[in-house]
């Protein structure tokens, strides 16, 4: 399944840490009844993840309430360790959903699951935002591979 406007988010299972608990969910789960925005990235503590995708959101956080956002997500193929570390170095924390893909399945039931780098590893995600209502995707940003433009919090920010 390749991600389009209009269709909701699969029932793929997703960990999130919730008050120091691993929680098991799924991605239209975490989304259902709120309106979201949910980025994809290929790592956790990787270059342009960390110095620039997840800062952005970080950043500017607050900006999204105003604008209807009632969640932003942050969904990679790591361990919700890896994932909840990663926040609390980021200062995602409290801010941003760090949620875990462990094997990559919520990423491949998106589309969105890439071949990665040896460096790297195991299959990633490719790099991109979406907004979601209820579930249903109502915005995607899909960037074309290594670059950074349209799935940043700025693009994203003004298109709310």
């Amino acid at each position: 399944m390749a991600l389009e406007t209009g269709q909701k988010l699969p029932d793929a299972t997703i960990h999130q840490m919730v008050d120091g608990k691993i929680t098991e969910t799924s991605l239209l789960e975490w989304s259902s009844g709120r309106k979201v925005v949910l980025i994809a990235l290929p790592g956790a503590f990787t270059p342009t993840c960390s110095a620039r995708h997840l800062p952005g959101y970080v950043d500017h956080a607050d900006e999204f309430a105003p604008k209807g956002v009632d969640a932003i997500g942050c969904i990679a193929v790591n361990d919700i360790h890896v994932m909840t570390a990663w926040g609390k170095t980021s200062g995602a924390e409290g801010k941003i959903d760090m949620l875990g893909d462990p094997f990559g399945a919520a990423c491949h039931a998106m589309g969105i699951d890439v071949v990665s780098t040896p460096v790297l590893g195991n299959n990633r995600a490719a790099r991109m935002a979406l907004v979601a209502e209820d579930g249903v995707i109502t915005q995607l940003y899909m960037e074309k591979p290594s670059a950074f433009q349209v799935s940043a919090a700025e693009h994203v920010l003004a298109r709310l």
